[in-house]
């Protein structure tokens, strides 16, 4: 099936629209822009390209997505946006193109949960299966890795890391890394835990999430400075099976953070 496009929408004839996309009213599609099939596009959005879009994405009404970095130095660079497959968008969101001083690209994964009136500043990195709840704000060359829980109204500095599993309660102030499987809120930001929940609902044995509360434990619970936290935790690996993953994912974190761990 074509795409179909409503009579109302502006699409630019350098834009690329694959089989069964669907273009709502009065959007505004430019150059440079590819939208893979399947993908649905709201009423009133702006797409700018360069922007990739994958497969199967829902976007709602209201969105800008592939604008001009908000950054000054950035020099009208060709620099691109990135979307997976099976998305979903909701109203007013706002995802900036890269900048020339990172990689260039904005990227989103695949599968994310993407609420209201959020945005995703240049340079951003975001995973997969994550959920992104209204107003939250990523700074420029944030990060955030799969099946992360960003909670409403919560900005994260640009520059922060925010791991795998991780969940940051409404309205944090995140400033700092936040280590995978952790849960945190506030300002300033605290660790309140680990993301036993959400963990359990990914299908984590009870051992594997016994061996995540230990880790836990080590890091922010015991009064060990962060070396010898690290090293307690190396020493966890072969004790649960399937968890080594889980060891080697946290100390690869701990070792790569640049910012320094919210502690």
């Amino acid at each position: 099936m074509p795409a179909n496009v409503h009579a109302t929408a502006l699409v630019d004839p350098a834009a690329e629209l694959a089989d069964g996309v669907q273009v709502g009213p009065f959007c505004v599609i430019g150059p440079g822009v590819r939208i893979g099939q399947g993908t649905s596009i709201g009423a009133h959005c702006v797409i700018e390209g360069p922007t990739t879009i994958g497969r199967d994405n829902r976007i709602g009404s209201h969105n800008a997505l592939g604008i001009a970095p908000q950054d000054k130095k950035y020099a009208g660079e060709p620099t691109e946006l990135h979307i997976g497959d099976g998305n979903t968008i909701f109203q007013f969101c706002t995802f900036s193109r890269g900048t020339a001083q990172d990689g260039g690209v904005t990227r989103v994964g695949h599968h994310n949960w993407i609420m209201a009136y959020v945005h995703l500043a240049h340079d951003v990195q975001l995973g997969s299966h994550t959920i992104l709840a209204n107003n939250a704000t990523l700074a420029g060359h944030v990060h955030v890795d799969d099946w992360a829980i960003i909670g409403g109204l919560s900005g994260i500095h640009q520059f922060c890391h925010i791991g795998a599993h991780v969940m940051t309660g409404f309205q944090s102030h995140v400033s700092q890394d936040v280590p995978p499987f952790m849960t945190v809120s506030g300002n300033p930001l605290a660790v309140h835990g680990y993301n036993a929940e959400g963990l359990r609902r990914r299908g984590f044995s009870k051992e594997r999430i016994g061996l995540v509360k230990q880790m836990h434990k080590l890091l922010y619970r015991e009064g060990l400075t962060l070396e010898a936290a690290k090293a307690a935790i190396a020493a966890l690996k072969g004790t649960v099976e399937g968890g080594d993953a889980d060891v080697d994912g946290l100390l690869g974190f701990l070792a790569a953070s640049t910012r320094g761990i919210v502690r």
